[in-house]
């Protein structure tokens, strides 16, 4: 999920640079009904090709279609057939099923998108400079409060050092209040995974229940999504069938590692979801389709502000909207975590698409290069 702050790029990626060369890559293509599918392909092939990254999938639906394609090998330095939408760490995108399950709770009655977070979790918020009084739902829900980003401090800059270590939700909050605050609540935007550990706590506090289990009560059955699940306390396996995921173990080194087992738990109800590529985009489907929110929550969700990190972005509560070449904006997520990167999301008009490589940007070459080239296939999804 997105954790660095430094940069334009930074402050949605985790950018980790690394030298090594990619063994010989093989491309399996689904069979292209058309002429539309081969700029697409091409994207992907660019993305393994150019970018060096090992694997590369995606789902498209349009047009009355669905379009399944991948690129690359599934293991690094080995030619293994990549599955059609195989199984990913989802990351971040995960903060948009926690968003959604705090907006309906504010259709039932039991939340308050203005009230403080104090109101819910009395004396917890506190730490210099920050407040949990001053601190609105709303605020979490649009990286508006200035929470430091706890990711920035648990160590996970050494991947090694945590690939196996379990986090308690309350440990990764400390490390984040240690700090002080970044701005003051409401003056600004900046992203903070602390923001959604915090809309997780209010979640659990609120419904008396797990926070994993509502999002899988309360969004994953309800959109239908097959596919998508929250690996339970020391499962750091991914269903197969999936490709694996590959990250620089230790930055200093650069040794690249396969990421594909680990303990996700420090993500939480910031990113430790595991979906695939057509049931992200399902799920912005549904989501969009107002199928998981009443109108009025949906349209509290759409209210953007300016979020710079690339020209035009803009968040919501617990999604971006993101410009398209070919006219109008899509509304989605994507999520950043060791071995995976995943984007996509839909559109008013009906599109819908799931993008994910196996490594992060930065991994294998220039992380803003590399970002802006995932980007661009999710773009070429939407518009050839």
């Amino acid at each position: 999920m997105q954790r660095a702050t430094r940069t334009k790029l930074r402050k949605n990626l985790l950018a980790l640079t690394a030298a090594g060369l990619m063994g010989t890559a093989v491309t399996h293509v689904a069979v292209a009904d058309s002429s539309k599918d081969l700029a697409l392909q091409e994207s992907l092939h660019s993305l393994v090709r150019d970018e060096r990254f090992p694997g590369a999938l995606a789902w498209v639906s349009k047009d009355g279609r669905t379009t399944s394609l991948v690129a690359g090998s599934a293991r690094l330095g080995k030619q293994v057939p990549v599955p059609h939408d195989g199984y990913v760490r989802a990351g971040s995108n995960t903060k948009s099923f926690t968003a959604v399950v705090v907006l309906q709770m504010v259709a039932e009655g039991k939340v308050d998108l203005d009230a403080s977070i104090e109101r819910y979790l009395p004396n917890l918020v506190r730490g210099k400079g920050i407040d949990g009084r001053e601190i609105t739902v709303r605020q979490l829900l649009q990286h508006t409060s200035g929470l430091p980003n706890y990711t920035e401090h648990i160590g996970l800059e050494n991947f090694r050092n945590v690939q196996h270590k379990f986090f308690q939700p309350h440990d990764l909050l400390a490390a984040a209040l240690a700090r002080p605050a970044v701005f003051a609540p409401g003056t600004k935007w900046e992203y903070s995974n602390t923001n959604y550990l915090l809309a997780g706590l209010l979640i659990e506090r609120v419904s008396g229940r797990p926070v994993q289990e509502q999002i899988d009560q309360r969004v994953i059955r309800k959109a239908g999504l097959r596919h998508t699940y929250w690996p339970q306390p020391g499962d750091e396996s991914i269903r197969e069938p999936h490709p694996h995921g590959y990250t620089v173990g230790n930055s200093e080194t650069g040794e690249i590692v396969d990421a594909t087992r680990m303990d996700p738990s420090w993500g939480g109800a910031a990113g430790q979801l595991i979906s695939t590529p057509s049931d992200l985009a399902k799920f912005a489907r549904a989501l969009l389709d107002g199928r998981l929110l009443p109108p009025e929550q949906l349209a509290e969700m759409r209210e953007t502000v300016n979020a710079p990190l690339f020209p035009g972005w803009r968040y919501g509560l617990g999604v971006f909207s993101i410009p398209l070449s070919c006219g109008g904006v899509y509304w989605g997520h994507g999520g950043d975590i060791d071995g995976f990167e995943t984007r996509g999301g839909a559109t008013d008009d009906g599109r819908s698409v799931g993008l994910a490589v196996t490594a992060l940007p930065g991994t294998f070459g220039d992380a803003d290069r590399s970002a802006e080239a995932v980007l661009s296939a999710v773009d070429t999804a939407f518009c050839e």
